[in-house]
């Protein structure tokens, strides 16, 4: 049996008529650019993360970029984030010529540990991004407590995480702004790139917009330093239909997420640790994330019987060698180096059938029992 992390091809011909009249409808019409399908998304998803504004960029990247530019972020400015996230949100910290500064995770959630953010902050300290990692929300009341109480900006990396509830209300309305990625494999995935940033702030949104063309508010006319960053209208067009299934997904994605929990708790709980959900917390589970000993040996066993799985992620930030110059060595975040050896994610997709997850647990079970 094979089994990929994702088969995008199963939900493509659930949708196949809608993606194809839209796609169609925008080759008829014939603009490309910062269109109706856009202006259509950015309104829907902002509406979605109760905030007012909504801003579509080429991807979730640039949306990181773009927000800590808008708040005035640069050159000696400090971020506080994670170690233990996608490569793209130190280098946007990086990117706009601030420094990034870690923080150590929590060891069952993977999210920054809010409790050690204060002893990070310096007199540069001026954001702090708060990654909701695999789908699951960070601490935002005490990250949110911290900010207040310094002054500092706050971003969600929500990337992973759109339609994720912390407390009842949806991630992306919670800080200052909010970063999602539509990158074909998130849960509201495009056919290429595309990313989005949300916010209540009219004076950060028109600076956002500004940034994304060029920093120019009309043709030819440039106010502030910006670049090219706008989400194309065929890609909003193909979020616009795949964001109607959006929740229904989701909801998907939570059903196959207990059902490992269920199978996984009855055979080597000695050996896998299984992801959990935080009080109050609706994770999406854009990634379902056990902790597992021998990580290499198992990933490689399920790959022998045609079970794909990925490490998210395989090496920390902060030794990451492009970062070499802010200091850090190992040990510094044992966490987060922790998890970096114990992590893998198993196939999680709307469409994975209860069958292939009875396969991937007997599987991981056997081969726990033939290695004792």
């Amino acid at each position: 049996m094979k089994i990929p992390m994702l088969d995008l091809t199963v939900q493509y011909e659930q949708i196949k008529r809608e993606l194809n009249e839209k796609i169609q409808s925008v080759l008829n019409a014939s603009h490309f650019i910062l269109g109706e399908n856009v202006r259509r998304l950015e309104e829907d998803i902002a509406a979605y993360s109760n905030v007012r504004y909504g801003i579509g960029v080429a991807n979730g990247s640039d949306a990181l970029h773009i927000s800590l530019t808008a708040i005035g972020i640069g050159p000696g400015d400090e971020v506080i984030t994670t170690p233990f996230t996608f490569f793209a949100t130190a280098g946007a910290i990086s990117r706009a010529g601030a420094i990034p500064v870690f923080a150590d995770i929590e060891p069952h959630t993977f999210n920054i540990n809010s409790n050690l953010i204060e002893q990070k902050i310096t007199s540069k300290t001026k954001a702090i991004i708060a990654v909701h990692l695999y789908g699951q929300p960070a601490d935002m009341d005490s990250i949110l407590k911290v900010a207040d109480k310094y002054g500092l900006f706050v971003i969600e990396d929500a990337a992973q995480a759109i339609g994720a509830k912390y407390k009842g209300r949806k991630v992306g309305g919670l800080g200052d702004a909010a970063c999602f990625s539509f990158f074909p494999t998130k849960n509201l995935g495009a056919y290429g790139d595309g990313g989005m940033i949300v916010t209540n702030n009219e004076n950060q949104a028109e600076k956002m917009k500004l940034i994304r063309v060029h920093g120019a508010k009309e043709r030819y006319n440039h106010q502030i330093l910006g670049y090219n960053s706008r989400l194309d209208e065929i890609q909003a067009a193909i979020l616009n239909v795949k964001f109607l299934y959006l929740d229904s997904w989701n909801n998907l994605r939570r059903e196959k997420a207990h059902l490992y929990t269920n199978l996984l708790s009855k055979v080597c709980p000695d050996k896998v640790v299984l992801p959990i959900e935080s009080e109050g917390n609706h994770h999406i589970y854009h990634q379902y994330t056990i902790k597992a000993e021998r990580r290499n040996e198992l990933k490689a066993y399920l790959s022998e019987h045609g079970i794909d799985t990925i490490v998210y992620y395989p090496i920390p930030l902060h030794l990451q060698p492009v970062f070499a110059d802010l200091g850090y060595k190992k040990g510094d975040f044992p966490l987060a180096e922790k998890a970096a050896i114990e992590v893998l994610s198993l196939p999680i997709f709307p469409e994975l059938t209860e069958g292939q997850q009875i396969f991937i647990v007997e599987k991981i079970s056997d081969f726990y029992e033939r290695r004792i």
